[in-house]
Protein backbone atom coordinates (compact mmCIF):
# COMPACT_ATOMS: atom_id res chain seq x y z
CA UNK A 1 0.00 0.00 0.00
CA UNK A 2 1.35 3.14 -0.71
CA UNK A 3 0.82 6.37 1.51
CA UNK A 4 0.20 9.71 0.14
CA UNK A 5 2.59 12.52 0.18
CA UNK A 6 0.16 14.89 0.92
CA UNK A 7 -1.00 13.26 4.27
CA UNK A 8 3.42 12.90 5.22
CA UNK A 9 2.91 15.22 8.20
CA UNK A 10 0.09 13.36 9.74
CA UNK A 11 1.56 10.13 9.06
CA UNK A 12 4.40 11.34 11.53
CA UNK A 13 1.81 12.45 14.01
CA UNK A 14 0.49 9.10 14.05
CA UNK A 15 4.10 7.30 13.73
CA UNK A 16 5.33 9.78 16.51
CA UNK A 17 2.32 8.91 19.14
CA UNK A 18 3.06 4.81 18.62
CA UNK A 19 6.43 5.62 18.99
CA UNK A 20 6.56 7.81 21.93
CA UNK A 21 4.04 5.19 23.80
CA UNK A 22 6.15 2.27 24.20
CA UNK A 23 4.68 0.93 20.54
CA UNK A 24 7.88 1.43 18.66
CA UNK A 25 7.46 -2.53 17.55
CA UNK A 26 4.49 -1.71 15.72
CA UNK A 27 6.29 1.51 13.73
CA UNK A 28 8.94 -1.55 12.86
CA UNK A 29 7.17 -4.24 11.84
CA UNK A 30 5.25 -1.75 9.01
CA UNK A 31 7.75 -0.36 7.86
CA UNK A 32 7.05 3.07 9.08
CA UNK A 33 10.61 4.07 10.45
CA UNK A 34 10.54 6.74 7.08
CA UNK A 35 7.99 8.82 8.69
CA UNK A 36 10.08 10.17 11.51
CA UNK A 37 13.22 12.55 11.85
CA UNK A 38 16.21 11.42 12.84
CA UNK A 39 16.09 13.44 15.84
CA UNK A 40 12.83 11.52 16.85
CA UNK A 41 13.97 8.61 18.85
CA UNK A 42 11.96 5.45 19.15
CA UNK A 43 13.19 3.98 22.67
CA UNK A 44 10.30 3.75 24.89
CA UNK A 45 12.17 6.11 27.60
CA UNK A 46 10.74 8.85 26.47
CA UNK A 47 7.39 8.04 27.89
CA UNK A 48 6.82 9.66 31.02
CA UNK A 49 3.40 9.69 32.61
CA UNK A 50 0.12 8.36 30.81
CA UNK A 51 -1.33 11.87 30.95
CA UNK A 52 1.03 13.27 28.59
CA UNK A 53 -0.92 11.53 25.85
CA UNK A 54 -4.11 13.14 26.94
CA UNK A 55 -2.27 16.60 26.07
CA UNK A 56 -0.29 15.49 22.97
CA UNK A 57 -3.90 14.14 21.35
CA UNK A 58 -5.54 17.59 22.46
CA UNK A 59 -2.58 19.59 20.26
CA UNK A 60 -2.47 17.43 17.63
CA UNK A 61 -6.60 18.59 16.95
CA UNK A 62 -10.55 17.33 17.33
CA UNK A 63 -9.93 14.53 14.78
CA UNK A 64 -7.47 13.01 17.76
CA UNK A 65 -9.51 14.08 20.16
CA UNK A 66 -12.32 11.89 19.58
CA UNK A 67 -9.67 8.73 19.22
CA UNK A 68 -8.90 9.73 22.48
CA UNK A 69 -12.24 9.36 23.65
CA UNK A 70 -12.87 6.36 21.51
CA UNK A 71 -9.47 4.86 23.22
CA UNK A 72 -10.46 5.57 26.18
CA UNK A 73 -13.29 2.38 26.51
CA UNK A 74 -10.69 0.37 24.73
CA UNK A 75 -9.63 -1.32 27.84
CA UNK A 76 -8.03 -3.67 24.90
CA UNK A 77 -6.16 -1.72 23.59
CA UNK A 78 -4.56 0.20 26.51
CA UNK A 79 -3.22 -0.52 30.44
CA UNK A 80 -5.31 1.09 32.62
CA UNK A 81 -3.65 3.96 33.46
CA UNK A 82 -3.85 5.56 30.05
CA UNK A 83 -7.67 4.42 30.06
CA UNK A 84 -7.91 6.86 32.94
CA UNK A 85 -5.65 9.64 31.87
CA UNK A 86 -8.20 9.51 28.42
CA UNK A 87 -11.08 10.20 30.36
CA UNK A 88 -10.51 13.72 31.10
CA UNK A 89 -10.36 14.06 27.49
CA UNK A 90 -13.94 15.83 27.48
CA UNK A 91 -13.29 18.65 24.31
CA UNK A 92 -12.36 21.35 26.50
CA UNK A 93 -10.26 23.23 24.23
CA UNK A 94 -9.51 27.16 22.80
CA UNK A 95 -12.36 29.11 21.28
CA UNK A 96 -12.36 30.76 17.93
CA UNK A 97 -12.82 33.75 17.09
CA UNK A 98 -16.17 35.98 17.43
CA UNK A 99 -15.48 37.28 13.57
CA UNK A 100 -15.89 33.94 12.38
CA UNK A 101 -18.82 32.72 14.17
CA UNK A 102 -20.61 35.54 12.90
CA UNK A 103 -19.19 34.57 9.08
CA UNK A 104 -20.63 31.24 9.77
CA UNK A 105 -23.90 32.24 10.95
CA UNK A 106 -24.26 34.81 8.12
CA UNK A 107 -23.52 32.37 5.48
CA UNK A 108 -25.66 29.65 6.44
CA UNK A 109 -28.49 31.08 7.92
CA UNK A 110 -28.44 34.02 5.08
CA UNK A 111 -29.09 36.85 7.72
CA UNK A 112 -26.75 39.03 9.94
CA UNK A 113 -26.92 38.04 13.68
CA UNK A 114 -27.92 41.52 14.74
CA UNK A 115 -31.22 40.73 13.00
CA UNK A 116 -31.64 36.84 13.69
CA UNK A 117 -31.26 37.49 17.74
CA UNK A 118 -32.16 40.18 20.28
CA UNK A 119 -29.00 39.29 22.07
CA UNK A 120 -26.13 37.53 21.21
CA UNK A 121 -22.82 36.76 23.56
CA UNK A 122 -19.50 37.11 22.21
CA UNK A 123 -17.87 34.71 24.73
CA UNK A 124 -18.67 31.25 24.58
CA UNK A 125 -20.51 29.64 27.11
CA UNK A 126 -18.08 26.53 26.08
CA UNK A 127 -15.50 25.32 23.05
CA UNK A 128 -15.05 21.71 21.91
CA UNK A 129 -13.45 20.51 19.33
CA UNK A 130 -15.60 20.37 16.92
CA UNK A 131 -17.43 23.52 17.44
CA UNK A 132 -18.53 26.05 20.46
CA UNK A 133 -21.94 27.40 21.91
CA UNK A 134 -22.81 30.97 22.39
CA UNK A 135 -25.87 31.97 24.64
CA UNK A 136 -28.47 34.07 22.89
CA UNK A 137 -32.15 34.89 22.89
CA UNK A 138 -34.45 35.37 19.75
CA UNK A 139 -36.27 38.50 19.11
CA UNK A 140 -39.52 36.80 20.73
CA UNK A 141 -37.03 37.08 23.78
CA UNK A 142 -36.99 33.36 24.26
CA UNK A 143 -33.68 32.38 25.50
CA UNK A 144 -31.52 29.63 23.56
CA UNK A 145 -27.86 28.39 23.23
CA UNK A 146 -26.53 28.46 19.94
CA UNK A 147 -23.66 25.76 18.48
CA UNK A 148 -21.25 26.78 15.84
CA UNK A 149 -19.05 24.44 14.08
CA UNK A 150 -15.33 25.38 13.78
CA UNK A 151 -14.39 26.48 10.52
CA UNK A 152 -13.23 24.11 8.17
CA UNK A 153 -13.25 21.49 10.75
CA UNK A 154 -15.16 18.89 8.46
CA UNK A 155 -12.11 19.39 5.21
CA UNK A 156 -9.52 18.87 8.15
CA UNK A 157 -11.64 15.82 9.91
CA UNK A 158 -12.18 13.79 6.56
CA UNK A 159 -7.84 14.69 5.68
CA UNK A 160 -6.44 13.32 9.54
CA UNK A 161 -9.26 10.01 9.18
CA UNK A 162 -7.63 9.50 6.26
CA UNK A 163 -4.11 9.49 7.01
CA UNK A 164 -5.02 7.41 10.39
CA UNK A 165 -7.26 5.11 8.26
CA UNK A 166 -3.78 4.46 6.12
CA UNK A 167 -1.45 3.65 8.92
CA UNK A 168 -4.47 1.63 10.84
CA UNK A 169 -4.33 -0.65 7.00
CA UNK A 170 -0.36 -1.33 7.83
CA UNK A 171 -0.41 -2.25 11.19
CA UNK A 172 -3.80 -4.76 10.20
CA UNK A 173 -1.52 -5.90 7.16
CA UNK A 174 2.12 -6.31 9.10
CA UNK A 175 1.68 -6.83 12.62
CA UNK A 176 0.61 -9.28 14.63
CA UNK A 177 -0.89 -6.96 17.14
CA UNK A 178 -3.02 -5.40 14.03
CA UNK A 179 -4.19 -8.70 13.02
CA UNK A 180 -5.77 -9.23 16.80
CA UNK A 181 -7.37 -5.98 17.23
CA UNK A 182 -8.18 -4.88 13.92
CA UNK A 183 -7.20 -1.33 14.19
CA UNK A 184 -9.45 -0.55 10.50
CA UNK A 185 -12.45 -1.17 11.72
CA UNK A 186 -11.61 0.90 14.87
CA UNK A 187 -11.28 4.14 12.57
CA UNK A 188 -13.89 2.99 10.12
CA UNK A 189 -16.57 3.28 12.94
CA UNK A 190 -14.45 6.74 13.99
CA UNK A 191 -15.17 8.18 10.84
CA UNK A 192 -18.99 7.10 10.70
CA UNK A 193 -19.16 8.72 14.21
CA UNK A 194 -17.47 11.78 13.76
CA UNK A 195 -19.20 12.99 10.14
CA UNK A 196 -23.00 12.15 11.52
CA UNK A 197 -21.12 14.22 14.56
CA UNK A 198 -20.71 17.19 12.20
CA UNK A 199 -24.15 17.33 10.78
CA UNK A 200 -26.25 19.50 13.24
CA UNK A 201 -29.30 18.88 11.56
CA UNK A 202 -28.90 15.31 12.23
CA UNK A 203 -28.43 15.84 15.99
CA UNK A 204 -31.25 18.21 15.94
CA UNK A 205 -33.32 15.29 15.19
CA UNK A 206 -31.64 12.88 17.67
CA UNK A 207 -32.64 15.90 20.39
CA UNK A 208 -36.12 15.62 19.17
CA UNK A 209 -36.53 11.76 18.56
CA UNK A 210 -34.71 11.19 22.45
CA UNK A 211 -37.09 13.57 23.73
CA UNK A 212 -40.31 11.89 22.11
CA UNK A 213 -39.22 8.43 23.35
CA UNK A 214 -38.37 10.09 27.38
CA UNK A 215 -41.44 12.04 27.61
CA UNK A 216 -42.64 9.41 30.06
CA UNK A 217 -39.60 10.23 32.75
CA UNK A 218 -40.72 13.32 34.13
CA UNK A 219 -37.20 14.26 35.70
CA UNK A 220 -35.34 13.77 32.38
CA UNK A 221 -35.57 16.69 29.69
CA UNK A 222 -34.09 17.64 26.13
CA UNK A 223 -33.73 20.60 24.75
CA UNK A 224 -36.05 21.06 21.87
CA UNK A 225 -34.10 22.41 18.45
CA UNK A 226 -35.31 26.28 17.04
CA UNK A 227 -35.76 24.49 13.12
CA UNK A 228 -35.62 27.70 11.53
CA UNK A 229 -32.10 28.78 12.85
CA UNK A 230 -30.84 25.73 12.09
CA UNK A 231 -28.49 24.16 9.62
CA UNK A 232 -25.65 21.66 8.90
CA UNK A 233 -22.96 24.03 10.44
CA UNK A 234 -25.64 25.90 13.02
CA UNK A 235 -27.56 24.30 15.55
CA UNK A 236 -30.12 27.16 17.77
CA UNK A 237 -31.73 24.88 20.97
CA UNK A 238 -33.25 25.95 24.17
CA UNK A 239 -31.33 27.45 26.97
CA UNK A 240 -31.55 25.18 30.38
CA UNK A 241 -30.66 26.61 33.26
CA UNK A 242 -28.30 24.23 35.28
CA UNK A 243 -25.39 23.71 36.26
CA UNK A 244 -22.82 20.01 35.23
CA UNK A 245 -23.13 17.18 37.55
CA UNK A 246 -19.63 17.36 38.16
CA UNK A 247 -19.99 20.53 39.59
CA UNK A 248 -22.39 19.64 42.22
CA UNK A 249 -20.51 19.38 45.69
CA UNK A 250 -21.82 17.24 47.65
CA UNK A 251 -23.81 19.23 50.22
CA UNK A 252 -25.97 20.48 46.90
CA UNK A 253 -26.04 16.64 46.26
CA UNK A 254 -28.23 15.73 49.68
CA UNK A 255 -30.56 19.07 49.29
CA UNK A 256 -31.38 18.08 45.87
CA UNK A 257 -32.06 14.07 47.05
CA UNK A 258 -30.93 12.65 44.26
CA UNK A 259 -31.11 9.38 44.55
CA UNK A 260 -34.47 9.23 42.89
CA UNK A 261 -32.68 10.96 39.75
CA UNK A 262 -29.88 8.63 39.72
CA UNK A 263 -33.01 5.63 39.57
CA UNK A 264 -34.68 7.60 37.07
CA UNK A 265 -31.64 8.31 34.92
CA UNK A 266 -30.42 4.80 34.59
CA UNK A 267 -33.81 3.74 34.04
CA UNK A 268 -34.25 5.67 31.20
CA UNK A 269 -30.60 4.71 29.71
CA UNK A 270 -31.99 0.97 29.84
CA UNK A 271 -35.01 2.40 28.06
CA UNK A 272 -33.40 3.87 25.20
CA UNK A 273 -31.09 1.03 24.84
CA UNK A 274 -32.92 -2.45 24.91
CA UNK A 275 -36.69 -1.19 24.26
CA UNK A 276 -36.45 2.08 21.71
CA UNK A 277 -32.98 0.84 20.46
CA UNK A 278 -32.18 4.66 19.88
CA UNK A 279 -29.76 5.83 22.67
CA UNK A 280 -27.62 8.98 23.60
CA UNK A 281 -24.50 7.63 23.31
CA UNK A 282 -22.11 9.73 25.07
CA UNK A 283 -23.95 10.33 28.75
CA UNK A 284 -20.13 11.86 30.38
CA UNK A 285 -20.75 14.24 33.17
CA UNK A 286 -19.85 16.98 30.91
CA UNK A 287 -23.17 16.10 29.01
CA UNK A 288 -25.84 15.94 31.76
CA UNK A 289 -27.37 18.75 33.68
CA UNK A 290 -28.75 19.51 37.35
CA UNK A 291 -31.30 22.32 36.16
CA UNK A 292 -32.70 24.77 38.54
CA UNK A 293 -36.03 23.19 38.59
CA UNK A 294 -34.07 19.76 39.74
CA UNK A 295 -34.69 17.92 36.54
CA UNK A 296 -31.40 15.88 34.55
CA UNK A 297 -30.92 17.95 31.36
CA UNK A 298 -29.56 15.22 28.49
CA UNK A 299 -27.15 17.40 26.02
CA UNK A 300 -25.13 17.32 23.51
CA UNK A 301 -26.70 14.59 20.68
CA UNK A 302 -23.69 14.54 18.35
CA UNK A 303 -23.03 10.83 19.47
CA UNK A 304 -25.82 8.51 19.61
CA UNK A 305 -25.97 4.52 18.81
CA UNK A 306 -28.90 2.80 16.92
CA UNK A 307 -29.40 -1.55 17.62
CA UNK A 308 -31.58 -4.28 16.49
CA UNK A 309 -34.24 -5.73 18.13
CA UNK A 310 -32.42 -8.97 18.24
CA UNK A 311 -29.02 -7.03 19.58
CA UNK A 312 -31.41 -5.97 22.16
CA UNK A 313 -32.89 -9.37 23.21
CA UNK A 314 -28.96 -10.85 23.59
CA UNK A 315 -27.95 -7.83 25.88
CA UNK A 316 -30.71 -7.76 28.26
CA UNK A 317 -29.93 -11.46 28.85
CA UNK A 318 -26.20 -10.52 28.61
CA UNK A 319 -26.95 -7.56 31.37
CA UNK A 320 -29.03 -9.73 33.35
CA UNK A 321 -26.13 -12.64 33.24
CA UNK A 322 -23.72 -10.19 34.71
CA UNK A 323 -26.01 -8.84 37.46
CA UNK A 324 -26.87 -12.82 38.95
CA UNK A 325 -22.81 -13.42 38.34
CA UNK A 326 -23.61 -16.15 35.63
CA UNK A 327 -20.52 -16.63 33.89
CA UNK A 328 -21.01 -19.34 31.65
CA UNK A 329 -24.37 -17.94 30.65
CA UNK A 330 -23.13 -14.43 29.93
CA UNK A 331 -20.15 -16.29 27.73
CA UNK A 332 -22.50 -17.85 25.60
CA UNK A 333 -24.65 -14.91 25.12
CA UNK A 334 -21.63 -13.02 23.89
CA UNK A 335 -20.84 -15.90 21.69
CA UNK A 336 -24.45 -15.27 19.74
CA UNK A 337 -23.50 -10.96 19.60
CA UNK A 338 -20.75 -11.41 17.65
CA UNK A 339 -18.17 -14.37 15.05
CA UNK A 340 -15.41 -16.27 15.56
CA UNK A 341 -12.33 -15.33 13.80
CA UNK A 342 -9.99 -18.00 12.60
CA UNK A 343 -7.26 -17.97 15.39
CA UNK A 344 -10.63 -18.16 17.95
CA UNK A 345 -10.11 -19.88 21.15
CA UNK A 346 -12.84 -20.47 22.36
CA UNK A 347 -12.20 -22.64 25.90
CA UNK A 348 -10.03 -19.66 26.67
CA UNK A 349 -13.11 -17.17 25.78
CA UNK A 350 -15.57 -19.39 28.08
CA UNK A 351 -13.38 -19.45 31.15
CA UNK A 352 -11.92 -16.07 31.29
CA UNK A 353 -15.13 -14.51 30.81
CA UNK A 354 -16.46 -17.31 33.32
CA UNK A 355 -13.79 -16.24 36.10
CA UNK A 356 -14.62 -12.16 35.25
CA UNK A 357 -18.07 -12.85 35.84
CA UNK A 358 -17.92 -15.39 38.58
CA UNK A 359 -15.07 -13.52 40.46
CA UNK A 360 -17.98 -11.34 41.74
CA UNK A 361 -20.40 -13.11 42.54
CA UNK A 362 -21.99 -12.17 46.11
CA UNK A 363 -22.08 -9.67 47.88
CA UNK A 364 -19.41 -7.86 46.40
CA UNK A 365 -20.46 -7.90 43.03
CA UNK A 366 -22.93 -5.20 44.10
CA UNK A 367 -20.60 -2.31 43.68
CA UNK A 368 -18.90 -3.66 40.56
CA UNK A 369 -20.02 -1.10 37.26
CA UNK A 370 -21.74 -2.77 34.62
CA UNK A 371 -20.29 -0.94 32.25
CA UNK A 372 -16.75 -2.06 33.14
CA UNK A 373 -17.66 -5.67 32.93
CA UNK A 374 -18.74 -5.03 29.76
CA UNK A 375 -16.14 -3.17 28.55
CA UNK A 376 -13.78 -5.95 29.49
CA UNK A 377 -15.50 -8.52 27.74
CA UNK A 378 -14.43 -6.70 24.73
CA UNK A 379 -11.05 -6.80 26.05
CA UNK A 380 -11.00 -10.42 26.27
CA UNK A 381 -12.99 -11.22 23.27
CA UNK A 382 -10.42 -9.32 21.35
CA UNK A 383 -7.12 -11.20 23.09
CA UNK A 384 -9.18 -14.88 22.38
CA UNK A 385 -10.11 -14.16 18.66
CA UNK A 386 -13.28 -13.27 18.67
CA UNK A 387 -14.73 -9.91 17.02
CA UNK A 388 -17.89 -8.35 18.57
CA UNK A 389 -19.61 -5.62 16.87
CA UNK A 390 -19.16 -2.00 17.04
CA UNK A 391 -22.52 -1.56 18.68
CA UNK A 392 -21.06 -3.44 21.90
CA UNK A 393 -18.07 -1.03 22.64
CA UNK A 394 -20.36 2.19 21.93
CA UNK A 395 -23.01 0.38 24.37
CA UNK A 396 -20.23 -0.49 27.03
CA UNK A 397 -18.71 3.44 26.49
CA UNK A 398 -22.23 4.47 27.23
CA UNK A 399 -22.89 2.33 30.08
CA UNK A 400 -19.02 3.42 31.64
CA UNK A 401 -19.69 6.86 31.23
CA UNK A 402 -23.30 6.08 32.67
CA UNK A 403 -22.45 4.44 35.90
CA UNK A 404 -19.67 7.26 37.19
CA UNK A 405 -22.83 9.58 36.73
CA UNK A 406 -25.20 7.89 38.89
CA UNK A 407 -22.28 7.39 42.03
CA UNK A 408 -22.24 10.70 41.38
CA UNK A 409 -26.06 11.42 42.12
CA UNK A 410 -25.50 8.44 44.76
CA UNK A 411 -22.81 7.13 46.17
CA UNK A 412 -24.45 4.14 47.31
CA UNK A 413 -26.59 3.35 44.01
CA UNK A 414 -26.59 -0.36 42.75
CA UNK A 415 -26.75 -0.66 39.03
CA UNK A 416 -27.14 -4.38 39.09
CA UNK A 417 -30.19 -4.36 41.36
CA UNK A 418 -31.66 -1.73 39.14
CA UNK A 419 -31.07 -3.74 35.70
CA UNK A 420 -32.88 -6.68 37.97
CA UNK A 421 -35.77 -4.51 39.01
CA UNK A 422 -36.11 -3.14 35.90
CA UNK A 423 -36.34 -6.33 33.87
CA UNK A 424 -39.27 -7.10 33.71
CA UNK A 425 -40.47 -3.67 32.69
CA UNK A 426 -38.13 -3.58 29.90
CA UNK A 427 -39.32 -6.71 28.27
CA UNK A 428 -42.79 -6.20 28.53
CA UNK A 429 -42.04 -2.43 26.85
CA UNK A 430 -39.98 -4.97 24.49
CA UNK A 431 -43.76 -6.86 23.70
CA UNK A 432 -46.05 -3.89 23.48
CA UNK A 433 -42.74 -2.24 20.50
CA UNK A 434 -43.39 -5.51 18.49
CA UNK A 435 -47.41 -5.27 18.70
CA UNK A 436 -47.33 -2.68 16.25
CA UNK A 437 -50.73 -2.51 13.28
CA UNK A 438 -47.82 -3.09 10.68
CA UNK A 439 -46.42 -5.86 12.91
CA UNK A 440 -50.20 -7.50 13.98
CA UNK A 441 -50.93 -7.10 10.09
CA UNK A 442 -48.01 -9.24 8.68
CA UNK A 443 -49.01 -11.97 11.10
CA UNK A 444 -52.55 -11.35 9.68
CA UNK A 445 -51.32 -11.83 6.26
CA UNK A 446 -49.15 -14.81 7.00
CA UNK A 447 -52.20 -16.21 8.60
CA UNK A 448 -54.38 -15.29 5.63
CA UNK A 449 -51.88 -16.70 3.31
CA UNK A 450 -51.94 -20.24 4.98
CA UNK A 451 -55.44 -20.34 5.36
CA UNK A 452 -55.85 -19.53 1.40
CA UNK A 453 -52.97 -22.08 0.55
CA UNK A 454 -54.78 -24.81 2.74
CA UNK A 455 -57.29 -26.10 0.93
CA UNK A 456 -54.96 -26.84 -2.22
CA UNK A 457 -52.32 -28.43 -0.12
CA UNK A 458 -55.15 -30.77 1.20
CA UNK A 459 -56.21 -31.07 -2.23
CA UNK A 460 -53.02 -31.78 -3.30
CA UNK A 461 -52.71 -34.83 -0.30
CA UNK A 462 -55.84 -36.52 -1.19
CA UNK A 463 -54.92 -36.62 -4.36
CA UNK A 464 -51.62 -38.50 -3.84
CA UNK A 465 -53.72 -40.69 -1.18
CA UNK A 466 -56.71 -41.53 -3.48
CA UNK A 467 -54.38 -42.50 -6.77
CA UNK A 468 -52.43 -44.60 -4.41
CA UNK A 469 -49.47 -42.64 -4.80
CA UNK A 470 -48.54 -41.93 -0.92
CA UNK A 471 -45.55 -43.84 0.16
CA UNK A 472 -44.51 -44.29 4.02
CA UNK A 473 -41.72 -46.25 5.49
CA UNK A 474 -42.35 -47.84 8.40
CA UNK A 475 -40.03 -49.48 10.65
CA UNK A 476 -41.98 -52.37 12.62
CA UNK A 477 -45.04 -49.87 12.86
CA UNK A 478 -49.10 -51.58 12.79
CA UNK A 479 -51.43 -49.31 10.85
CA UNK A 480 -53.20 -48.46 14.07
CA UNK A 481 -50.00 -47.27 15.74
CA UNK A 482 -49.33 -44.92 12.43
CA UNK A 483 -53.42 -43.86 12.44
CA UNK A 484 -53.01 -42.84 16.10
CA UNK A 485 -49.65 -40.80 15.22
CA UNK A 486 -51.65 -39.14 12.68
CA UNK A 487 -54.40 -38.16 14.93
CA UNK A 488 -52.22 -36.76 17.37
CA UNK A 489 -50.26 -34.41 14.73
CA UNK A 490 -53.52 -33.14 13.58
CA UNK A 491 -54.87 -32.69 16.69
CA UNK A 492 -51.62 -30.77 18.08
CA UNK A 493 -51.87 -28.42 14.58
CA UNK A 494 -55.01 -27.95 14.79
CA UNK A 495 -54.85 -26.62 18.22
CA UNK A 496 -52.00 -25.09 17.63
CA UNK A 497 -53.80 -22.69 15.17
CA UNK A 498 -56.67 -21.97 17.30
CA UNK A 499 -53.49 -20.71 19.85
CA UNK A 500 -52.34 -18.31 17.23
CA UNK A 501 -55.52 -17.47 15.64
CA UNK A 502 -56.56 -16.20 19.79
CA UNK A 503 -52.97 -14.77 19.83
CA UNK A 504 -53.75 -12.65 16.62
CA UNK A 505 -57.34 -11.73 17.44
CA UNK A 506 -56.19 -10.51 21.15
CA UNK A 507 -52.88 -8.33 19.35
CA UNK A 508 -55.66 -6.92 17.31
CA UNK A 509 -58.03 -6.03 19.88
CA UNK A 510 -55.40 -5.06 22.17
CA UNK A 511 -55.01 -1.62 20.14
CA UNK A 512 -58.89 -1.01 20.50
CA UNK A 513 -60.09 1.42 23.06
CA UNK A 514 -62.29 -0.10 25.41
CA UNK A 515 -64.02 1.02 28.83
CA UNK A 516 -64.06 -2.58 29.68
CA UNK A 517 -60.50 -3.07 31.11
CA UNK A 518 -58.47 -5.09 33.75
CA UNK A 519 -55.29 -3.92 35.24
CA UNK A 520 -55.08 -1.06 32.52
CA UNK A 521 -55.98 -3.11 29.57
CA UNK A 522 -59.13 -4.01 27.29
CA UNK A 523 -60.36 -6.94 29.32
CA UNK A 524 -61.34 -9.20 26.16
CA UNK A 525 -57.77 -9.06 24.60
CA UNK A 526 -56.59 -9.82 28.11
CA UNK A 527 -58.88 -12.86 28.58
CA UNK A 528 -57.95 -14.22 24.88
CA UNK A 529 -54.20 -13.70 25.69
CA UNK A 530 -54.77 -15.81 29.23
CA UNK A 531 -57.57 -18.43 27.22
CA UNK A 532 -53.93 -18.81 24.38
CA UNK A 533 -51.60 -18.65 27.73
CA UNK A 534 -53.60 -21.70 29.10
CA UNK A 535 -54.17 -23.39 26.26
CA UNK A 536 -50.40 -23.24 25.13
CA UNK A 537 -49.71 -24.65 28.93
CA UNK A 538 -52.44 -27.17 28.52
CA UNK A 539 -50.59 -28.58 24.88
CA UNK A 540 -47.45 -28.49 26.19
CA UNK A 541 -48.38 -30.41 29.35
CA UNK A 542 -50.32 -32.95 26.86
CA UNK A 543 -46.96 -33.26 24.78
CA UNK A 544 -44.99 -34.48 27.44
CA UNK A 545 -47.43 -36.54 29.21
CA UNK A 546 -48.65 -38.47 25.67
CA UNK A 547 -44.89 -38.70 24.37
CA UNK A 548 -42.81 -39.58 27.16
CA UNK A 549 -44.25 -40.85 30.31
CA UNK A 550 -47.40 -42.42 29.04
CA UNK A 551 -45.12 -44.04 26.72
CA UNK A 552 -42.72 -45.32 29.25
CA UNK A 553 -39.81 -43.44 28.20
Amino acid sequence: MNLSIENLKRYKDVVWLLAKYGRSDLVKQAGLEGALSDDEDLSEENIKEAGELAEDLEELGGTYIKLGQLLSTRADLLPPAYLKALERLQDDVAPFSYEEVEEIIQNELGVRISRLFAEFDKTPLAAASLGQVHRASLRSGKPVVVKVQRPDIRKQVVMDLNSLEEVAELLDEHTDVGKRYEFHRTLSELRKSLLRELDYRREASNLVTIAENLKEFKNIVVPAPIDDYTTSKVLTMEYIVGKKITELTPLAIIDLDTKPLAEELFHAYLKQILVDGFFHADPHPGNLYITDSKQIALLDMGMTGRIMSGFQDNLLNLLLGVSEGRGEDVAKVAMKMGEEKENFDKSEFMRRIGDLVGSHRGTEFQRVDAGTVVLEITKISAETGFRLPPEFTMIAKAMLNLDRVVYTLDPDFNPNESIKRHATEVISDQVLEDVTPGAVLSNVLEVKEFAENLPSRINNILDVIGNNELKVDVDAIDEHTLMTAFEKIANRITMGLILAALVVAASLMMRIESSLTLFGYPAIALILFLFAALGGIALIINIIWMDKFKDGK
